[in-house]
């Protein structure tokens, strides 16, 4: 690993500003909701009703802190009352496109990792008896 000055982005330091963006990347509800505004916009309650066990609470913070690192965009419209839809930008687009890999690699992995959890609990289990 090169040694980095100041001006240089280094995630493994403990002030590094990459561990923000990586604190985004790493949240499961910001990932769902960037793959999902990805193709077209959405309304508040659309995202709420498809990513099943987020709370309103939950899906309001992570939606302020996604247009607020330029991931996606909010637009109010003049109804009554007011619709609110969020699309991505193309900044959250490139994000997108880096994280939709894990996803897929999560969906198709997942029964080979919940096979390997049952045999290291089983194992612990046992070394506990």
């Amino acid at each position: 690993m090169k040694a980095t000055n100041s001006k240089t982005p280094n995630a493994y330091s403990a002030d590094c500003p990459t561990r923000q963006i990586l604190d985004r990347v790493g949240d499961k509800w910001a990932v769902l909701i960037l793959l999902l505004v990805r193709d077209e916009p959405m309304r508040f309650n659309a995202l709420r009703r498809m990513i099943e066990g987020i709370s309103q609470k939950m899906l309001s913070q992570v939606l302020k802190s996604l247009e607020r690192d330029g991931l996606i965009r909010r637009r109010a419209i003049a109804t009554v009352p007011v619709t609110v839809e969020y699309s991505i930008t193309p900044l959250g687009a490139t994000l997108a496109d880096a994280v939709d890999p894990l996803r897929e690699w999560a969906e198709k992995n997942l029964k080979e990792v919940l096979n390997a959890q049952r045999r290291y609990d089983a194992t612990r289990k046992d070394m506990a008896a």
